[in-house]
């Protein structure tokens, strides 16, 4: 079996080293970058489990880059940063990041972080379905997409598609917010729920909900949400 690839892109040659170290001690194959373009160029050839972000590039802005990688590659992503502003980490897992380290970290802390992210992602995966079908919605966990009675494809990132998942795998019970916390990982208090609220609004708007009144995702207020609808695995 293949070691899950995890790539590293920071425009500091000795952090790209010291994790490239750490991450391939613990069994992870790497490969390292010191610019974002040569990082998407890179790309087109190979397909990482999980993307490690710093969000100081000297040629293009990082959180642009985060999201882009979120909507497009449906990448797992781990920003790592000096930016250690709890509106910095609320910004980078809004705009579709799966988890937030600031600099200074130890190497440890990001192999676990990976591994976990890693956990959560065959978690989510055990259900041999990667396809499933609600109120005439249709979605492909393998392809990130959200298909419509019309026809007409949306994207989901990663974290989107973790989410949509979670309630697909529930429906008709109570999600509370500490549930997806324990199950979604990342970092807890404010900056999770607001990073889980602008996810959820995400998904509705996908879903072409009244925000007013959606009728499939619910907001039960003070507990979580509650996704109603029958839902078939295919």
């Amino acid at each position: 079996m293949t070691a899950p690839l995890i790539t590293i892109l920071d425009d500091e040659p000795q952090i790209r080293l010291m994790l490239a170290t750490a991450l391939e001690d613990a069994g992870f194959r790497t490969a390292g970058f010191g610019r974002a373009t040569e990082f998407e160029a890179a790309l087109s050839k190979m397909k990482p489990d999980i993307c490690l972000v710093d969000l100081g590039l000297p040629d293009k802005d990082g959180l642009a880059l985060v999201h882009r990688l979120a909507v497009e590659q449906g990448a797992a992503i781990i920003i790592i940063s000096g930016r250690s502003r709890v509106q910095d980490k609320i910004t980078g897992l809004e705009l579709g990041a799966d988890d937030y380290i600031s600099k200074p970290f130890d190497p440890a802390e990001v192999v676990a972080r990976a591994r976990a992210l890693l956990r959560r992602g065959r978690s989510s995966s055990s259900q041999k379905a990667s396809t499933a079908e609600f109120a005439g919605w249709k979605v492909d966990f393998d392809l990130f997409q959200l298909k419509a009675e019309d026809g007409e494809i949306s994207s989901l990132s990663h974290a989107e598609g973790e989410v949509l998942k979670l309630f697909l795998n529930s429906p008709n019970r109570l999600i509370t917010r500490q549930y997806m916390q324990e199950t979604l990982g990342g970092m807890a208090g404010e900056s999770f729920d607001r990073a889980m609220d602008v996810r959820v609004s995400r998904l509705r708007t996908k879903l072409r909900e009244d925000p007013k009144n959606p009728r499939l995702i619910k907001t039960i207020y003070g507990a979580g949400y509650i996704f109603l609808g029958d839902v078939i695995w295919g």
